[in-house]
């Protein structure tokens, strides 16, 4: 497991109620049935909005989460890079928080 996983599992598993999962086989934590963050390409990737999305696409790097890497884009998801990993708690929650209602 490289750095990046190990530090992305350890931000997950400090969500309140989070459970790990898969989303299009990437590893993914949920909260209930829904996913709010996964890792990808050595990135923690976020489902948000509002301002939090805005924020998140601001940092060097960020780009819209596109899976598939065929030009789809997901919209709500933001891949946010490790060199913003003091960051990604603080996503990780605003993630859970917005997936939860």
């Amino acid at each position: 497991m490289t750095e990046e996983e190990t530090y992305y599992n350890r931000v997950g598993r400090k969500i309140k109620g989070a459970t790990q999962g898969q989303m299009f086989g990437k590893p993914c934590f949920k909260v209930g049935k829904k996913a709010f963050c996964c890792f990808y390409k050595n990135c923690m990737v976020f489902k948000l909005t509002g301002e939090w999305h805005q924020e998140a696409m601001s940092y060097d790097g960020s780009e819209l989460f596109d899976p598939s890497g065929k030009g789809r884009a997901m919209k709500e998801w933001v891949q946010v890079p490790y060199d913003y990993k003091d960051e990604w708690a603080l996503l990780a929650q605003k993630s859970a928080e917005y997936v939860s209602g």
